[in-house]
């Protein structure tokens, strides 16, 4: 196989995966509505884990393939994207208001979630038994923010929401529910085929390119499962709801450690290599730690700041392929 031809699987298989995503958001979201689910709920839950389904997808089949370090750089290399990337290229394109509720629960709960995974990776695999507690807490996690929202959350704040659930929504009645029950299982095939195209298409690209499936795990993977976190974002950055967009992506990680690496273990046992204990892991609980300063009550995260978050991520990875 060429270069070409990998990376033409890459691009193909990230293609499917964002159609597959925005396909089967869009039934569960009508199917969810139907059910009488409200519309703050159904954000909360159907639209934020559908946003991580390429994620899941990927990793998934991924370590079901014996490619255990594509799994695992996918979800390392996806929260530190999320932190440094999306977060920092929001707050370039508008500076971004941080509130209580993202400081309260999202936050803590993302550094104490990653430092849970480093202790669970230190010995080089996540057990079945580890996955299943991953599993509970991100259930019980969901419950508590919806708990929470219902309780906390105001007008102004669940106002975009709506707005992408509304957005999402096809219409109403029997004969939408079944279109919408289609459209859930045809977008699950296409996560599958683009999953598969995007895994085979890196393994590919590793060995062609000469470097580890880790590299091509963390970077390439990791940065094009992560697009539609990215595009929402920068909507949201221009749309005055950054505000949002942080508790999204603080969320995304929190479901990306308990959720994928979760579920991929319950499937089979996931190994995690020496490399990411080392190295990778240490930089995503420093990305999860360093927002600290960033997420008090009342600041801004500033145009400087979001530069200073693209800075951290152009030295990670020039340390990152300087040691591949």
């Amino acid at each position: 196989m060429t270069v070409l031809l990998a990376f033409g699987l890459v691009l193909g298989g990230l293609i499917l995966l964002a159609l597959g995503g925005d396909v089967l958001i869009r039934g569960a979201v009508t199917l969810a509505r139907a059910a009488g689910l409200t519309t703050a709920v159904i954000g909360l839950t159907v639209v934020a884990l559908g946003t991580s389904m390429p994620e899941l997808v990927v990793s998934l089949l991924a370590s079901m393939r014996g490619q255990a370090d594509i799994a695992v750089g996918n979800v390392v290399g996806s929260n530190l994207f999320n932190v440094l990337v999306i977060l920092g290229i929001a707050a370039v394109v508008r500076p971004i208001a941080v509130h209580g509720g993202a400081v309260r629960v999202e936050w803590p709960m993302m550094v104490l979630v990653t430092v849970v995974a480093m202790l669970v990776f230190r010995d080089g695999v996540v057990d079945r038994a580890e996955g299943a507690v991953f599993v509970l807490g991100l259930a019980g996690f969901v419950s508590f923010s919806v708990w929470l929202a219902r309780r906390e959350v105001t007008a102004a704040e669940v106002r975009p929401v709506v707005e992408r659930v509304e957005v999402a929504t096809l219409s109403t009645g029997w004969r939408a529910a079944t279109r919408s029950s289609a459209l859930v299982i045809a977008g699950l095939a296409t996560l599958v085929v683009g999953g598969r195209m995007l895994v085979d298409g890196a393994v590919d690209l590793a060995r062609l390119a000469g470097v580890s499936e880790r590299v091509i795990g963390l970077t390439i993977v990791a940065a094009g499962t992560s697009a539609p976190e990215l595009a929402a974002s920068v909507a949201a950055a221009r749309r005055h709801h950054a505000d949002i967009a942080v508790a999204n992506l603080l969320g995304s990680n929190i479901f990306n450690l308990l959720g994928i690496v979760g579920i991929t273990s319950v499937v089979a046992p996931l190994a995690v290599s020496p490399a990411i204990l080392r190295f990778d892991a240490w930089w995503m609980l420093g990305s999860a730690v360093g927002l600290f300063p960033l997420m008090r009550v009342g600041r801004d995260i500033t145009r400087i700041d979001g530069g200073l978050l693209l800075a951290a991520y152009a030295v990670y990875l020039a340390l990152l392929l300087a040691r591949r």
